[in-house]
């Protein structure tokens, strides 16, 4: 039961780790990180990697020379001097000889790639390329449209078809994405929610692991400095254990909540315009779900991580219990980003409300697509299930593990402290 001495220790949980240098830092630091990392994003995508690039384009028809010429001078790549492409007419026969000759060129990185266009490209558009580095989908992307008119404008050539018919013939087929939810309206989708679900994923990930290491760490070094003896003379090990796992969860809660002040601002004021590809289709229910849900996690991991810091005397013996409990977060954090192109399958909906799992995924889905309102009062009632049954063995193995010391116990004689009565 809840009571004045477990208020105490969740007052004292709270004393030293919100006013804690590392709180304040980790704070501010978090959201930095999370902007450089797009910033450098940004700044590394923004770098043209192709440039210099220099392209040998053979043909077998030198009707389509002149107009490939066109085509390519009237690209960004060439008109920006990034890109050399030269054309000249081959037949298939001397390919070999050509791709020969020009093979030392090619693994010197003085030719970037060699193309070959056949008689054939004209009916069936397969056109080759050779090169030190066939897959670099960025240069093939940039010439890919220069080719592909070319081939177009040959192919109507003397046909009856107007301009007109021939351009809407040389256009790719584009792609809007439309949310289909319960709500009236049906509103086009960007990027945003996408980015929102990374967002989600890596915050719960890392604030977890990270919460949950430090309050190992904490466990076994008041065990070994022995300052638990003294705490325990004027508490139980249950109420010290539950006013330790409510104060690091209140801490957390806190440092979540001003990382989601940003994501907040964007949803409920308009302060902040995103572009129309970066829209956000979430509202304020789903932030109070990422917090309740956040918070179950934080009592599941929490109790998990102090139980095994109170079965060991140093953190390297500690190690050895943390691979299963790292397990339970690394396998739905990695869940969750398989659910980017299908939210809805199997996997994804049992995991989103699966034991442990549900923690993670549950949220990263919630953003990707519409979710029944049961599906998450059943997540909540397993994370609530979860939480009361790891208090339960938890308060049982810290209990003993706290005051052990000595020798490290064995997996076989933990078990055993579950089996004692008292």
């Amino acid at each position: 039961m809840f009571n004045k001495r477990i208020l105490t220790i969740i007052k004292r949980e709270l004393q030293t780790k919100l006013l804690s240098r590392t709180f304040i830092i980790m704070t501010l630091l978090v959201p930095l990180f999370l902007f450089g990392i797009i910033g450098m994003q940004t700044f590394f995508v923004g770098i043209e990697g192709d440039a210099g690039t220099s392209l040998k384009v053979f043909t077998e028809d030198n009707s389509i020379n002149t107009m490939l010429e066109k085509a390519f001078n009237e690209s960004d790549a060439v008109k920006n001097d990034k890109y050399k492409i030269d054309v000249e007419t081959v037949s298939a026969a001397e390919l070999d000889k050509i791709l020969e000759f020009f093979k030392n060129d090619l693994l010197n990185n003085k030719i970037s790639g060699i193309i070959f266009i056949p008689n054939n490209a004209l009916t069936d558009k397969s056109v080759q390329y050779y090169s030190k580095y066939p897959n670099n989908y960025t240069i093939l992307y940039k010439i890919r449209n220069s080719i592909n008119t070319v081939l177009i404008d040959k192919y109507f050539e003397g046909k009856s078809f107007s301009e007109e018919e021939i351009s809407f013939a040389r256009k790719n087929v584009d792609y809007k994405g439309f949310r289909v939810s319960k709500e009236e309206a049906i509103e086009e989708e960007g990027f945003g929610n996408q980015v929102l679900a990374y967002l989600f994923t890596f915050l719960l990930y890392f604030s977890l692991l990270f919460t949950g290491t430090t309050a190992m760490r904490a466990a076994v070094e008041e065990k070994t400095s022995r300052i638990v003896e003294v705490l325990l003379s004027s508490i139980n090990a249950k109420e010290l254990m539950t006013g330790k796992i409510l104060g690091n969860t209140i801490t957390a809660l806190i440092q979540m909540f001003i990382w989601l002040i940003p994501v907040m601002l964007l949803i409920s004021t308009t302060w902040f315009v995103l572009p129309k590809e970066l829209s956000i289709g979430i509202n304020s229910f789903h932030i109070i779900y990422f917090l309740l849900n956040y918070c179950f996690g934080l009592l599941t991991f929490l109790g998990l991580f102090i139980m095994v810091g109170s079965i060991f005397d140093n953190e390297q013996d500690a190690q050895s219990g943390l691979f299963p409990i790292m397990l339970l977060i690394m396998v739905p954090f990695f869940m969750a980003f398989s659910l980017r192109n299908n939210p809805d399958n199997t996997l994804g909906l049992i995991s989103s409300m699966a034991p442990f799992s549900s923690i993670i995924v549950m949220p990263a889905r919630m953003t990707l697509t519409d979710i029944p309102l049961w599906q998450f009062g059943i997540a909540v009632a397993v994370n609530i299930s979860v939480v009361l049954l790891i208090f339960a063995l938890a308060g049982k193995i810290y209990r003993v593990g706290i005051l052990s010391t000595g020798k490290k116990p064995s997996w076989k004689e933990v078990i055993k402290w579950l089996k004692f009565n008292y």
